[in-house]
Parts: structure tokens; C-alpha cells; sequence
């Protein structure tokens, strides 16, 4: 009876541990993104120095070296005059800074030089990046590269687009689980999967721009169908429409039904190639349009004519009201991707645990939730923990309720531990976190 009774016990908490990972897995691989744009990675070190990496609009690594600013070398000058080239030479637009040893030392580096006005700088987590480095992934990428350029890359890539960067990785290395390594293994894969493919499908995948890897979490696809794809489209060019996946080798109408909804083409002909209406519906949109009297392009960006359209009057056998409401829904977004923009994020003054008092109070970004509460980085090596006691003004049951992975709070230092290294925070109290 002991024995069943402690199994039953670890299979409940197994579920739960799972559910926590799980929903922890979904808000980080949903991050903001910040879209397609010029960036600049650094992975910062001391020793070894810093691996700096260009990066096109789309991911693509344009050039790549090291610099040395930091002790032992010290050539501060020399980086940041190397650093202002490489912002001119390759049109960047933005900077990402791995968040791990010697990065907020490399942050207030690239801040005291003189950067272009809309050049932001962010701060961008590390963890998973040197599993994926060292992967058959990383080095299919780049086989000519070694480890610390892959993950330089990695680094900026995060900042372009987490979702499409993060899947590359296996989710347990990723640092947002709570006892993941206790629990049944493989109930944690089929669940963290499971959070993976239903993310890619809700956000939606860019067809001419998606690695192969990214394409195996598509509904419908597989590890085959995604390097077909990809292999067509080395040989083809961009895809100009959805129904040229149909000539894809081995892609039949059947995975086409599942795919081409999740598929998007930003440049194509027929904007609805870039939105979540399937192709079976264009019919249902288009013959909406005509009975408006305008074209389809005109229908899409004029929302007071969206809202004339009576949608009960297209209802049949094979197009049901919800699915009428889901096509409505989406013109309405026509090609918007559903997460925010990122934005960049400044911490204070503060730079190990040494600095800190007890009532101050101070800028963080949470970085992981558990059932107890929520650890925050302030700009320390140690992350402080919220305790869900502490995370608000009211009860709380479930700290995922107030709080979301890399979520900007205010905290308040409450206690410091300085033997055991530990920090204790509040929420409490201050309105900056209900704004």
C-alpha cells in the first residue's frame, strides 16, 4: 500500500511538473519577436573574448569574428571601433547580447559608444544556446563554422524570431521547467511536443523563409516532407503560391489540406496566401468580395466593408458558421503576425548581489515560473525569487495567472542572502506592474 500509495503520488505531481513546463514552454517559444531586421549577435566572454556575428534581415550570417574588450586583453578602444565598422558596413539595425558571463559588462560597452539613434540594444537569454551549437542541427547550418559562432548566431536569431530559433533545441535545455528531469521522460516529450506544433501552427511559418527543421513541426508535415520542401525551393526559387507546394516530391493533396493553412507567402499574388484562410475557402472570400461590388485586395483592407458582410448568408454543407467566423476573424488581421513586437529593456545600476539593499527597488525580467512563484533577473549573476506569496496585492493560486516568461516587472528587495547566494523579492505594492 506505501508503495502504490507513493506511486500514485508521483505520477500526480509528475502531471503537474509537466503542466507547469509545458505552459512555461508555450509563453517562451511565443516571445515577442523583433521581426526582420539587420542584427548584430554577441556572445560575450572574458577570457576567450567576445564572438561577434552579422546577420541579415532573414537570419543569414554575413560576417563573424572576435573581439576583446574585456579583461585579460582589454582592448576596449580597439572593439569598439571594430564594433562602430560593423554597424556601419553591414546597415545593422539592431544589437542581441547573450545574458550570460561578461554580458552586462559587453552591455555597457556597446551603451557608452556613440550608436545611430533607432539602434536598440536587447538583452537575449543564452540558455540552450551551446546544446544547440554542438547539435546535428547546428552544425547541418553550419558546417564550416565552429561552436561559438553557431551560437552567436543562435543568439541573434532569438532576437529576430524566438519561435522559429528555440525549436531547434531540445526544451529541456532550455532552462524554464520545474523537476523536469524527475519526471516520466516520456510523457515530457509527448507533451512538450505536443506545446511545440501547436505554437508553430497558431503563429503560422514564412514557406520561402522556414529552416527544414521548423517545417517538421507543421501540421502534416514530417522530417521528409520539410527537407523536400526545402530542397525545392533551392532548386525552384520562392514559392509564389500555396498551390505550387503540390509539386513538391511526395507532397499529396492530403498533407496539402493539413499544411497550406499553417503556410504563409508575404509576397504573393493572391494575398490570401498570407493568412490562416485555407485554400478550399478562397471561394468563400472571393465570391464575398463580388457580392460587395469591390475586388478581393479592396475587401481585405477596408474593415467597414468586412463588417457589411453577412457571413450566414455563405453557410453550406462543406463551410459551417464556425469555420465563417475563423475566415472573418482573420481578414480582420490579414497577415499579422498574433505575438508583439519586442522591445527593449534596461536594467539599473546594480551588477552583482553586493550591490543590493533591502527596499530597493528595481527594473527585472522574469525568467522562470514554478508553482511556488517566479524567479526575476535584475542584472546579477542570481536570479531572485517572487514568492507567490509576494507576486500581488490579491490571493493568487497560480503565479502563471499574474506573471508571463520575460515579462518586464518591478520588484522590491526584500531579504539578501549572501552565504547561500539567494534573494528574496515583492510585487506588492507597486502600481508600475499593473501598468
Amino acid at each position: 500500500m506505501e508503495t502504490e500509495a507513493l506511486s500514485a503520488a508521483k505520477a500526480r505531481a509528475d502531471v503537474e511538473a509537466i503542466r507547469v513546463f509545458a505552459e512555461n514552454l508555450r509563453q517562451l517559444l511565443l516571445s515577442p519577436p523583433l521581426g526582420q531586421k539587420r542584427v548584430l549577435a554577441i556572445d560575450p566572454g572574458y577570457r576567450t573574448g567576445c564572438k561577434v556575428v552579422c546577420l541579415d534581415s532573414q537570419g543569414n550570417l554575413l560576417h563573424n569574428e572576435t573581439i576583446y574588450p574585456h579583461p585579460l586583453q582589454k582592448e576596449t578602444a580597439k572593439a569598439m571601433n571594430k564594433i562602430s565598422g560593423l554597424l556601419e558596413s553591414y546597415r545593422i539595425q539592431a544589437i542581441a547580447i547573450g545574458d550570460g558571463t561578461a554580458g552586462r559588462e559587453t552591455e555597457q560597452l556597446i551603451k557608452r559608444m556613440h550608436l545611430p539613434k533607432n539602434l536598440e540594444v536587447f538583452m537575449v537569454s543564452e540558455d540552450g544556446a551551446s546544446v544547440y551549437s554542438a547539435s546535428a542541427i547546428g552544425r547541418e547550418e553550419f558546417p564550416e563554422y565552429d561552436v561559438t559562432v553557431r551560437g552567436s548566431v543562435s543568439i541573434g536569431r532569438r532576437l529576430i524570431d524566438p519561435l522559429a530559433e528555440l525549436v531547434k533545441i531540445d526544451p529541456k535545455s532550455i532552462g524554464v521547467g520545474q523537476y523536469q528531469h524527475d519526471v516520466d521522460q516520456a510523457m515530457l516529450k509527448a507533451a512538450l511536443d505536443t506545446v511545440v506544433e501547436s505554437c508553430v501552427n497558431y503563429v503560422g511559418v514564412n514557406l520561402n523563409t522556414a529552416s527544414r527543421h521548423l517545417l517538421t513541426y507543421v501540421s502534416g508535415l514530417g522530417s521528409s516532407l520539410a527537407g523536400n520542401i526545402v530542397e525545392y525551393r533551392v532548386v525552384n526559387g520562392d514559392f509564389q503560391s500555396r498551390q505550387e507546394l503540390l509539386k513538391v516530391p511526395r507532397l499529396g493533396t492530403k498533407a496539402f489540406e493539413q499544411c497550406a493553412g499553417f503556410l504563409r507567402i508575404p509576397q504573393a499574388e493572391n494575398p490570401l496566401d498570407n493568412s490562416a484562410v485555407h485554400p478550399e475557402s478562397y471561394g468563400v472570400v472571393e465570391q464575398m468580395a463580388r457580392d460587395l461590388g469591390v475586388s478581393l485586395t479592396r475587401l481585405l483592407e477596408d474593415h467597414e466593408l468586412q463588417k457589411k458582410i453577412d457571413i450566414h448568408r455563405y453557410v453550406t454543407e462543406k463551410t459551417g458558421l464556425p469555420t465563417l467566423q475563423d475566415i472573418l476573424s482573420e481578414l480582420a488581421k490579414l497577415g499579422r503576425d498574433p505575438r508583439q513586437q519586442a522591445k527593449a529593456f534596461a536594467f539599473a545600476d546594480v551588477h552583482s548581489i553586493e550591490d543590493l539593499e533591502e527596499g530597493m527597488i528595481l527594473p527585472g525580467i522574469v525568467t522562470n515560473i514554478t508553482n511556488f512563484g517566479a524567479f526575476v533577473d535584475v542584472g546579477i549573476k542570481q536570479d531572485g525569487l517572487v514568492h507567490i506569496s509576494q507576486l500581488a496585492d490579491k490571493y493568487v493560486a497560480n503565479p502563471a495567472d499574474v506573471v508571463r516568461l520575460h515579462q518586464p516587472v518591478t520588484v522590491k528587495v526584500v531579504t539578501i542572502d549572501h552565504e547561500r547566494q539567494r534573494i528574496g523579492f515583492s510585487m506588492k505594492g507597486l502600481p508600475e506592474n499593473n501598468s
